[in-house]
């Protein structure tokens, strides 16, 4: 590991590369990820937190992956392949849509990314040295990318639909019809790879940047994978499936205070008792990966290392689930002495239990802490104030999943019941009191106290979604979870991040002692 320690006092933002400027639908790994590491190093910030990488899933979800190996196609950049010869900046036909300046377009986009793409392969093939470094890509990263391009030139070849909706032989791995299938589309499936490796050559591209910048990257790791999946399916083993490769259970986590039913996920169950047999070589080969690029890595419901919340398919209700332990300090212990001393963060939001404390606390790793969630009436007596916030932990202002603080400060959603503005009524009360924010203080106001007030805090490393350091308003939320539609598309705008806002951050890092 070369970048920053998680137990040095620092700042962080979070935002995803999707989120950034750049010339065309969606932010990438490109010049435009390159210039956002420089204006965190000119901000005196340490971190740059993303999202997951891998393929997006129904409708840009990130958190919805057909691999947990593979990179993102709407992240590989335009630019670096108009820069290497392989698309032709004067010909718009081979070239995305522009950017429109308001919100990422993730699902168009990709269609004519992919075009794109299409195009740059057809030239690259025209190129020996092209051609060659790919096969040595493919090469090394052959353990997961075999696999994964062949899954994806079938999804492709049977017009995108899930892979139990493929013929019999196909869907459960014949070898025969895979390899007659990978003869006969032996093109497409080298364009898979073809796509792998441009992300991979940005990515790489990018590290080095953020390395010579002093920025340090974190990733996130989500631990449930979709069903709809190369890793499912190349897998099944690992995972708790029937005869014809459907879930007998799926993810899901009981009700609580923030739902009456619990939440159904729907994703397929890990065969933990599988997975410690044969020592948790998926999850480290994943961890491993991830490793490759960043400095640290977010565990995603890190509660579900401890126990699982399991729900019969075809249940109506998460409420019919059941728990199960999950052999956690075996699969850690593995991965460290696997990988060794890797930054881990558990993401270890929502009810905590002794034994998930137990198990974060043995093996040292910072939990989550969030600012908007610490003002509810029953925060105190939890011991969830800012104030008693753990050292070891990452302090946010908020994330991904809620509102941005001057959204929350402005008002209760519209659809909200009346019960609920009378809980926000008091809450945001509080907050302003907490904060010593005036009762007439605007939300872009209340925003900039909670920045301070996250910067300040003594939990080491601070995280601050973009959005929040800018002020923006409830438009700007990136996810509304149980909301299918209209998410992941937050963008950012050309002149949001300035010089001036820069050198703001970077004194306000440096009179907190995060520099």
């Amino acid at each position: 590991m070369k970048g920053r320690r998680l137990d040095q006092r620092s700042a962080g933002l979070l935002v995803h590369p999707t989120s950034l400027t750049g010339a065309y639908e969606s932010g990438d790994l490109g010049p435009s990820a390159r210039r956002f590491v420089d204006f965190l190093a000119s901000a005196k910030v340490a971190w740059w937190q993303m999202l997951p990488l891998g393929p997006a899933g129904h409708g840009g979800s990130p958190y919805s992956s057909t691999s947990v190996f593979a990179g993102n196609p709407n992240l590989v950049s335009i630019e670096s392949l108009v820069e290497d010869g392989l698309l032709d900046a004067s010909d718009p036909s081979a070239l995305p849509a522009p950017n429109r300046g308001d919100k990422a377009d993730l699902v168009e986009g990709e269609a004519r990314r992919g075009r794109a793409l299409s195009v740059a392969f057809e030239r690259a093939k025209a190129q020996p040295d092209v051609m060659r470094a790919l096969a040595q890509f493919a090469e090394q990263q052959a353990y997961w990318l075999d696999d994964y391009a062949l899954f994806a030139a079938l999804k492709r070849a049977h017009g995108g639909v899930a892979y139990s909706a493929w013929p019999e032989p196909l869907r459960t791995r014949k070898p025969a019809e895979l390899q007659a299938f990978a003869s006969d589309r032996a093109d497409a499936v080298l364009f898979e790879k073809f796509v792998q490796y441009r992300f991979a050559k940005d990515l790489d591209a990018l590290v080095r940047h953020a390395r010579d910048k002093n920025v340090s990257l974190m990733g996130d790791a989500p631990i449930y994978v979709a069903h709809d999946s190369a890793d499912v399916w190349a897998h099944p083993e690992i995972f708790q499936l029937d005869a014809s490769g459907e879930p007998t259970h799926v993810a899901g986590v009981p009700p609580d205070a923030f739902s009456d039913d619990g939440q159904l996920w729907g994703n397929p169950l890990y065969d933990w008792e599988h997975l410690e047999r044969t020592g948790f070589g998926f999850w480290i080969a994943r961890l491993a990966r991830l490793f490759e690029t960043f400095d640290a890595v977010r565990l995603d419901h890190f509660i579900g290392f401890s126990r699982y919340w399991a729900v019969a398919r075809g249940a109506k209700s998460a409420k019919e689930g059941t728990f199960h332990d999950v052999p956690g300090k075996a699969l850690f212990d593995a991965v460290f002495r696997s990988l060794g001393p890797v930054q881990l963060i558990a993401e270890d939001l929502g009810v905590v239990t002794d034994a998930v404390r137990a198990l974060r606390d043995h093996f040292r790793l910072p939990g989550m802490s969030v600012l908007l969630f610490s003002f509810s009436p029953g925060a105190h007596a939890e011991g969830s104030r800012a104030h008693r916030f753990a050292t070891n932990s990452i302090v946010y202002t908020g994330t991904h999943d809620n509102d941005t603080t001057a959204g929350w400060f402005s008002g209760p959603p519209d659809n909200a019941s009346a019960s609920s503005r009378a809980h926000w009524q008091a809450e945001q009360g509080f907050a302003r009191e907490y904060l010593d924010v005036p009762n007439d203080a605007s939300p872009e106001a209340c925003a900039r106290a909670l920045l301070i007030a996250a910067l300040r805090n003594h939990a080491t490393t601070a995280v601050v979604p973009v959005q929040d350091l800018l002020g923006q308003g409830r438009h700007a939320r990136m996810n509304r979870p149980g909301i299918a539609e209209g998410n992941w598309t937050y963008r950012l705008k050309d002149g949001d991040l300035t010089d001036e806002v820069a050198a703001s951050l970077a004194r306000k890092v440096e009179i907190y002692g995060r520099g």
